[in-house]
């Protein structure tokens, strides 16, 4: 019996890797190249002008874009500080945690395309509708908003080109690497490989093999390891009892979704499983929008940093719009579409496996376990290298005077290579910093230089994390 359950979980848990990996893979893949040629101005240019236009335009930007919902707040700051409209960056941050290029792939590869297309425009209508909400309702929510986008600004001094940072090399070749969202390296690459096809290549490759799968690569293993687990633990006349019961299947999946984190990759999944025994496609629809969106981490900084207000018209929106995209395909559209495939549901089709799905799969997991290793013992971003050589060698000279020792901060709210990113960025746009290094393991940061330690807490604090002195 025992040996019988273990069976049928593993072949559960192959059967869904091997459909979502070939997809998952050209998903990360396309981000990367979206991270690293997509031009800066495509996030900030076009959404300045406080009207439905620059909302419209913010959630298209942030649909295709591989952002969790912790590291898409100081994204959205840095829009902000750039100019962009409060509506604008709360339409922003309602899209672009609910999908993403990979999780798009993911969701046709195991949902299938009527999923795939239904996800992202609810994403876009439901970001449409929360950023015209904000515009309308939050207009006291502004300033705060400006505020916190003011206190994150890059200070004029400390730029080695000694120009100012408002138009300055620095400042264009920091974002033009990081596009605000993804590494914060604000040191000198060399020209040559930073303008080089193939250098930007390698920068693609390893922000979506190595980077993007140190972040979603956790949530991707347990959101498969739970899907699993509801195949062949729960039995199917749980939730097929709830199945007439559409709003009330909407609702419970709310009660859970909302307070817990799980990324837009790794619910897809979990989704497919429910909805194999018996949770309404529509109910499925709530989950893959309000569990990558909304969680109570985000919650509490979007508070501190946007407005309570426009905190609460953002949960509305997210709600509002799951609710009804989910009524609309319980109810307006042909379930057939929606159908979990029957080779997922059927878990013994995992052993006949074609080769190439065993290829896929073993792929999936050796870049896997190779960026989980870089995590802890190499380096997450290939463009940090001559950084990391700058601080060694900063390391082996003594620091004294003014200068001091390297100070140890404790950084809470860190939770992905995009937080540690972001973190970065803010340090060193403190006077006086010349050298940070932030361990996301441990949650620290140790700054050298001579700085006020006051001004870089606030400052971490400005970007939606808290700091203090270790």
């Amino acid at each position: 019996m025992i040996l019988d359950w273990i069976q049928n979980y593993w072949d559960a848990l192959v059967m869904m890797t091997a459909e979502m990996a070939p997809y998952l893979l050209l998903g990360f893949f396309i981000a990367g190249l979206l991270r690293v040629f997509a031009p800066r101005s495509l996030y900030s240019k076009h959404l300045a002008p406080r009207n439905m236009k620059s909302v419209v335009k913010a959630a298209a930007i942030g649909i295709p874009l591989p952002l969790c919902s912790c590291g898409v707040i100081p994204t959205a700051v840095g829009l902000r500080k750039e100019g962009a409209s409060h509506g604008a960056c709360a339409s922003f941050l309602i899209a672009t945690p609910q999908t993403g290029v990979d999780s798009i792939a993911a969701t046709y590869s195991l949902m299938g395309l009527p999923f795939a297309i239904v996800r992202p425009l609810a994403a876009l209508f439901t970001a449409m509708f929360g950023g015209w909400l904000v515009n309308r309702y939050a207009l006291q929510d502004e300033k705060l908003s400006a505020e916190s986008a003011k206190t994150s600004e890059h200070v004029d001094e400390g730029c080695e080109c000694g120009h100012q940072h408002g138009h300055d090399c620095c400042h264009e070749h920091e974002h033009e690497h990081e596009h605000e969202h993804g590494c914060s390296c604000a040191h000198n690459h060399d020209e040559a490989h930073a303008e080089s096809f193939v250098g930007r290549m390698k920068d693609a490759l390893s922000y979506a093999f190595v980077e993007m799968m140190q972040d979603v690569g956790k949530w991707l293993i347990i959101g498969l390891l739970i899907a699993a687990l509801i195949t062949v633990a729960v039995p199917n006349e749980w939730l097929a009892t709830l199945h007439d019961y559409k709003l009330l299947n909407m609702l419970i999946v709310l009660a859970i979704a909302i307070p817990m984190y799980i990324c837009a990759t790794g619910s897809i999944p979990i989704a497919v499983s429910l909805m194999a025994k018996g949770l309404t496609p529509g109910a499925a629809l709530v989950l893959l929008m309000a569990g990558p969106a909304v969680n109570s981490a985000s919650i509490l900084v979007i508070g501190k940093v946007f407005g309570k207000r426009t905190l609460w018209l953002y949960i509305l929106s997210i709600v509002i719009g799951a609710v009804f995209f989910g009524l609309g395909i319980d109810y307006l559209l042909p379930q057939d579409w929606f159908a979990v495939q029957s080779a997922i549901a059927d878990t013994n089709c995992a052993h006949g496996l074609s080769v190439m799905d065993w290829i896929w799969i073993a792929l999936l997991i050796i870049l896997l376990l190779n960026a989980f290793w870089q995590a802890h013992h190499g380096h997450g971003c290939s463009c940090c290298h001559d950084h990391d050589h700058a601080h060694e060698r900063s390391e082996a000279l003594p620091l004294t005077g003014e200068r001091g020792e390297g100070l140890l901060y404790k950084i809470s709210g860190m939770t992905c290579n995009h937080c540690k990113a972001n973190v970065e960025r803010a340090i060193r746009g403190v006077e006086g910093v010349e050298e940070v290094t932030v361990d996301l393991a441990s949650g620290t940061a140790t700054v050298t230089g001579n700085h006020d330690a006051e001004a870089l807490i606030d400052r971490v604090k400005s970007y939606g994390y808290e700091a203090s002195k270790a």
